[in-house]
């Protein structure tokens, strides 16, 4: 029987210390070190059995010239969205943590996939709900499969066992935080538990060859619940956000080690689950029978993927002693910014207005090339002038009023040709043959009509 051992952890960063600490070295919080058990009196054997299953014997010290580079098997899903996120299909093998806001989806999107893997074993693995919820909620997913199997178990030795027995091929946990391993004494979310818990599904990932999915909480400031080291741990981080009052969710990467960390996939919350949306330009420009004042279409790139984006603005006269600046889904220094840049180049009393920005959609954008179709979007407001809209907008202003060229211009074209617009305002340093990748976009074979323009003054005469 081994001695019981204790230590304290920051609650904060998961930072270990052998003695309580007021303030943590590691995230420099004060009162954040709880002590916790780590070693329960226990047979080592007792720990290591559910590794036999595995067939492997001890591992032995190999050149990497022995070692074969063959492309890594993947498991091509139905949601092309999954597919795309992850780097062309889930990975043998790898461990991949999802995280997100309570009630945004996490769990129905995951049920959603296994359930459609018919040709996959799956073992969806759940310390938050019932069976009956589980499959009251498949029920009004309206799909059924025989290969996919529910555990509703914490204990994570006993969830060893029911894997030896059933072989999954797939195996999803919801959620990292609810689980127990009987060889740490704290409490299920605690960091010892959390980091314990995920590195016996990491150890059982890696030997038997087999994706695992976890699912994680996040904490009120946005961060993943639980150690930093949960996400170093993992092969893949994916960050499921999206504002409940909208219908649309992405699904963000944020760490790939099979794939490209700049991809995103869309989905449209409904009532039969998650739908996947390939073509999301289309339901992010609004639909309106008259033209209004104060709204220009940003070429966007969220990562690898072209988006046209629909920007807009309302400038009114302020009623208040200060301006109002109020956006959504827009960063508000940069609109600060803008209207500095309007004012002193272009000469537009924006001081005494009050400005509101708006993102349809309820997506927040960080591409700076959306600071043209803003700045467009302004001044059509300002003027109360209708800007045409079969024209679209990228480029990044800069603070001396100029039209700073933006990556991937061509892809931005594209987007837009397939859209039917009939004119994309670029920056006309993108017409170098060093921007645009060899070749200038304004000589391409586009049937979109491409306009450069040098500086926010070349603007205002070319649309007002």
């Amino acid at each position: 029987m081994s001695k019981t051992r204790s230590a304290f952890f920051c609650q904060h960063c998961g930072h270990e210390s052998a003695k309580w600490l007021g303030k943590c070295p590691g995230c420099n919080n004060w009162n954040t070190f709880v002590e916790e058990i780590i070693v329960k009196g226990s047979d080592k054997k007792e720990k290591d059995d559910w590794r036999d299953f595995a067939g492997l014997g001890k591992q032995k010290t190999i050149s990497i010239n022995e070692v074969s580079s063959a492309e890594e098997k993947r498991i091509l899903t139905t949601d092309a969205e999954l597919n795309r996120v992850l780097g062309g299909g889930i990975v043998l093998g790898s461990i991949v943590l999802v995280a997100g806001e309570p009630g945004i989806g996490k769990s129905t999107l995951f049920l959603q996939i296994g359930l459609q893997l018919k040709d996959v074993v799956t073992l969806y693995i759940s310390g938050e709900e019932s069976e009956q919820q589980i499959k009251m909620r498949a029920d009004r997913l309206g799909i059924s499969s025989d290969n996919f199997y529910i555990l509703t178990e914490t204990n994570t030795q006993t969830i060893f066992q029911e894997i030896k027995k059933l072989k999954p091929q797939l195996v999803i946990v919801d959620s990292i935080q609810t689980l127990q391993s009987p060889f740490v004494e704290s409490g299920a979310g605690s960091v010892s538990q959390i980091r314990e818990s995920a590195a016996e599904l990491q150890r059982y990932a890696k030997e038997s060859n087999t994706p695992v999915f976890l699912i994680g909480h996040i904490t009120k400031d946005g961060t993943i619940a639980g150690p930093k080291i949960l996400e170093h741990m993992v092969d893949t981080v994916l960050q499921f956000e999206g504002d409940s009052h909208y219908t649309y969710r992405i699904l963000r990467t944020l760490k790939n080690r099979f794939g490209s960390t700049a991809e995103l996939g869309i989905y449209e919350m409904l009532g039969t689950g998650m739908r996947a949306v390939n073509n999301p330009s289309e339901l992010l420009i609004t639909q309106k029978e008259e033209q209004l004042s104060g709204i220009a279409i940003a070429a966007t790139m969220e990562g690898l993927r072209p988006l046209l984006i629909e920007g807009q603005a309302l400038v009114t006269q302020s009623v208040y002693g200060t301006p109002q600046r109020t956006v959504s889904g827009f960063d508000l220094r940069r609109l600060q910014l803008l209207l500095a840049v309007l004012e002193k180049r272009g000469g537009f009393h924006f001081g005494v207005k009050d400005v509101f920005i708006n993102i349809a959609g309820g997506i927040k954008v960080e591409d700076p090339s959306i600071d043209l179709a803003i700045v467009t979007a302004l001044l059509s407001s300002y003027e109360d002038t209708v800007v045409n809209q079969h024209y679209c907008f990228a480029g990044e202003i800069g603070l001396s009023g100029e039209i700073r060229a933006v990556n991937r211009i061509e892809q931005r074209i594209a987007e837009a040709e397939k859209l039917g617009f009939e004119k994309i305002i670029v920056s006309k340093y993108n017409l170098s043959s060093r921007q645009a990748g060899g070749k200038s976009p304004g000589k391409q074979n586009f049937n979109i009509e491409v306009v450069p323009l040098g500086k926010v003054e070349e603007l205002y005469q070319y649309l007002f």
